[in-house]
């Protein structure tokens, strides 16, 4: 692998860009709250797994192929990713809802095993090697699948087009325990128990909880702020989790409410009343501040390393574009195709306050950082 300068998304994607609460960054676009009346949505905002998800975006979209200054006809769909169930969930719902012929690849890098690429399904492909995107176009010509005007490329940003799971991801969660230590030290103050609290958080965040965080960091760290503050002990809420008696975030925070005598006059007081607040409103990003704190240290790791590192060096040092990947979308532009860019990260974490732009903080796809990655044929 090489490093092949700097670069940002948006050198590819332009604003073509959407975060979690499905409001395109692109001002002409269409978000969520114009569509909910058209497409006939209940209210709260759609998960990346879920079929009014994929109705949202398809009708984005569409209005996306119409800024790019083409009649829409989109007739086919090419799906880049990192996680079978979140990208492969969110492609097939997609082709779903709009009748199209798709194709996805969806990665998670391991060295330690041969180099393979396997049609896992139909339209499906898995791989352990970002370097054979290569060989998934030539896969893709072979079966007659043509990328061109009527066909649109969606690349997930978090962890495919930068922080290349299995090689460079791990930068990124780096850059969430950065806000999530910040986070807790200024919000708790001398009251910050950080390896209690990080003790907490790495047992927690993992996939055998995920029925009780529901694999929402919001949430998780709310959770192990109240263990860090002495409020709850971390072998209580495992026990009770293993044992079907804790089923819930929602459960968990209303115990905590239940008990809030003992919150008062504590720095977790302020915390616990403002999650609370934006989670019974149905807010799904309701830890503010840690988001915030999140975003700053990812952005802080892009693009940091003075000169020109080697590879090595600036996979290990800072949040890297994959090479492969922006390089494919460059290629596939050129073909015509229309390229939009979807993630799942909260638009607090892929955007600045303003307070935070005007301290120079770019939006995270606008971050310039070093392109590393194979040669692209």
């Amino acid at each position: 692998m090489i490093v092949h300068g700097l670069v940002s998304l948006a050198d590819y994607l332009g604003d073509f860009v959407v975060y979690r609460n499905l409001q395109p960054v692109d001002p002409s676009l269409p978000g969520l709250s114009q569509l909910v009346s058209r497409l006939g949505l209940p209210g709260g905002i759609p998960r990346k797994t879920e079929i009014d998800y994929a109705r949202v975006v398809a009708a984005m979209l569409d209005s996306a192929a119409r800024a790019d200054g083409r009649e829409p006809r989109l007739r086919r769909l090419v799906a880049l990713g990192d996680t079978r169930l979140y990208d492969i969930s969110a492609f097939r719902n997609l082709c779903r809802v709009t009748g199209w012929r798709g194709q996805a690849f969806i990665c998670a890098e391991n060295t330690s095993e041969p180099a393979s690429l396997e049609n896992h399904e139909p339209g499906v492909y898995l791989s352990n090697r970002w370097g054979l995107l290569g060989q998934f176009v030539a896969d893709l010509r072979s079966r007659d699948f043509v990328v061109d005007e009527d066909t649109v490329i969606m690349v997930d940003l978090d962890k495919t087009a930068v922080g290349a799971r299995g090689r460079n991801d791990h930068t990124i969660d780096q850059a969430r325990i950065e806000g999530v230590r910040r986070t807790a030290a200024t919000l708790l103050g001398t009251s910050y128990d950080e390896e209690r609290f990080l003790v907490a958080y790495y047992e927690l965040n993992q996939q055998a909880y995920h029925p009780f965080t529901a694999d929402n960091q919001d949430y998780l760290v709310y959770v192990c702020l109240v263990i860090a503050a002495g409020l709850r002990r971390l072998d209580d809420v495992t026990a009770e989790v293993e044992g079907g008696t804790l089923h819930s975030f929602a459960q968990f925070i209303e115990q905590v409410n239940e008990r809030y005598p003992d919150l008062a006059g504590t720095p977790l007081a302020a915390v616990h009343d403002s999650v609370l607040a934006r989670f019974r409103a149905g807010d799904p990003t309701p830890f503010k501040a840690f988001r915030h704190n999140e975003f700053r240290a990812t952005i802080e790791r892009f693009g940091r390393l003075e000169g020109t590192p080697s590879a090595q060096e600036a996979l290990a040092g800072e949040i890297v574009v994959t090479h492969e990947v922006v390089e494919l979308a460059r290629h596939w532009r050129g073909k015509g195709a229309l390229v939009f860019g979807i993630s799942d990260k909260p638009d607090e974490a892929a955007l600045p306050t303003p307070e935070a732009a005007s301290a120079g903080y770019l939006p995270l796809h606008r971050a310039r950082t070093h392109c590393v990655g194979e040669p692209f044929p």
